[in-house]
């Protein structure tokens, strides 16, 4: 998956594990960014639905510099509370407002902006406390009206940001069954070193839902000197984008069955680019990954220049990728997508490039507009306003990273390789996905409800 299960520890701690990490430009010159986190939550986990973790500090970083390192982070904390302690039940019976007495379990939240500036202390902003997040979606009993109750979580601040957290579909969508079970890809698997007769994909996903934060920032708040770029090739039209999430050092165990954290904050989880962590990274080392930042990951970069997958795929499909498997030369097409942009004159009327650190963040040029008519391709598509510029919801992320390792790309580097005839095939075949996206802030659907979904 994105990065669902993509390291032994945070496996173990899906509250603070984030999945995936969207960032894109939206009318009236905003940004969104949406971080995802509790991953594959099955829709009837009652009756301790899902929530986000009082113990744990999510943040969304932004960096507008260029060196890994946020100049902008947005902090969110969470308090849970019960409101019936004599109730074993979510709810005693319809839920139909967010201060429903009927609503045993709720959060509220706070929403503070961290900003850093080189040589001062950094200015913290407390931008909102209280906020209301809305329950999980239970079923037509119990949540009659979830669209509703969704709407009324969405929360404009006076500071000019639009603010949601709460239960989400899944957006992400994958093949998983077969993608793991040997880098096997169904429409083609006829041509695995283990063939069987090629098929549709399976959306490992299709009906599970998460926990997401998302947040809509006018563009001027994120860059560097505060405008609204509209030259697409200034620098200071991209910013690099990242979700991560805390604990503190230490864990308190109370006789009383309550917990506590102490201690300074150490970070435990963190997502850029989709599939880094769960594809690029060895086992042996994600879970460093995870709790460092990403202006240490020069670290991984030998990793991304000489990608395991890309050395598989002429092994478990013979004879079908044979420039591939005659490459050997680093990735520096990899490389520049996934760890320092891509730099101008690559290609036409377009860059994301953010200096010579290498640092795994969701690269976004401000500066193009949302396309009319977007592709799923994203840049391999010819839409620049697609990832790797940023990630949209709807993005085939799977698709183009598993084209762009088998080679793809590469022609932007070497204009003599070409690649193989079956680059252009390449497909997991969970396009389009069965999900629906919305069409407005938040952007990902309602969540699939208890009572709708049978439990995995």
């Amino acid at each position: 998956m994105s990065s669902h299960r993509e390291a032994p520890s945070i496996a173990k701690d899906p509250v603070a594990d984030n999945t995936d990490t969207y960032a894109f430009v939206t009318p009236g010159d905003t940004v969104t960014i949406i971080t995802n986190y509790l991953p594959v939550e099955a829709p009837a986990g009652g009756p301790n639905f899902y929530e986000f973790a009082d113990d744990v500090l999510y943040e969304i970083h932004v960096d507008n510099d260029g060196d890994g390192k946020p100049d902008i982070t947005y902090q969110f904390r969470f308090e849970t509370r019960n409101t019936n302690p004599d109730t074993f039940l979510y709810n005693t019976g319809p839920i139909t407002a967010l201060d429903d007495p009927n609503w045993n379990r709720r959060q509220r939240y706070s929403i503070t902006k961290v900003t850093r500036r080189r040589g001062r202390r950094p200015r913290v902003r407390v931008l909102g406390t209280g906020l209301a997040a809305p329950p999980c979606n239970i079923g037509p009993r119990s949540t009659p009206d979830y669209g509703s109750l969704a709407d009324a979580a969405v929360t404009s601040l006076r500071t000019g940001e639009t603010v949601f957290a709460g239960q989400r579909a899944e957006g992400f969508y994958v093949d998983l069954g077969s993608v793991f079970d040997l880098a096997t890809l169904r429409p083609f698997q006829n041509l695995h070193v283990i063939p069987t007769a090629s098929a549709d994909g399976v959306d490992a996903l299709a009906n599970v839902n998460v926990h997401s934060l998302a947040l809509q920032v006018p563009i001027a708040d994120l860059t560097r000197d505060g405008s609204v770029p509209r030259d697409p090739m200034a620098a200071s039209a991209v910013i690099g984008v990242w979700g991560a999430a805390s604990r503190q050092k230490a864990l308190v165990r109370e006789g009383d069955g309550d917990r506590r954290g102490a201690g300074p904050w150490v970070q435990v989880s963190r997502l850029g680019n989709p599939l880094f962590n769960e594809v690029i990274v060895p086992l042996a080392r994600k879970d460093a990954w995870n709790a460092q930042g990403p202006d240490s990951d020069s670290r991984f970069a030998r990793f991304v220049a000489r990608p395991e997958l890309a050395r598989l795929l002429p092994q478990l499909y013979p004879g079908v990728f044979p420039n591939l498997a005659a490459l050997d030369a680093d990735r520096a097409d990899l490389v520049a997508i996934l760890l320092t942009g891509i730099p101008a004159g690559l290609i036409d009327g377009f860059q994301n490039f953010t200096g010579p650190t290498q640092a795994d963040e969701l690269r976004l040029n401000v500066a193009i507009p949302p396309a009319h008519s977007p592709h799923r391709l994203g840049i391999l598509g010819g839409d620049l306003a697609g990832f790797p510029n940023g990630r949209r919801v709807g993005d085939d992320v799977v698709t183009i990273e598993l084209r762009a390792v088998a080679g793809a790309t590469y022609p932007l580097i070497d204009p003599a390789f070409t690649p193989d005839d079956a680059v252009s095939a390449i497909e997991d075949g969970t396009f389009p996905p069965v999900r629906s996206f919305l069409d407005r802030f938040p952007f990902l659907g309602l969540p699939y409800s208890g009572y709708d979904v049978p439990a995995a």
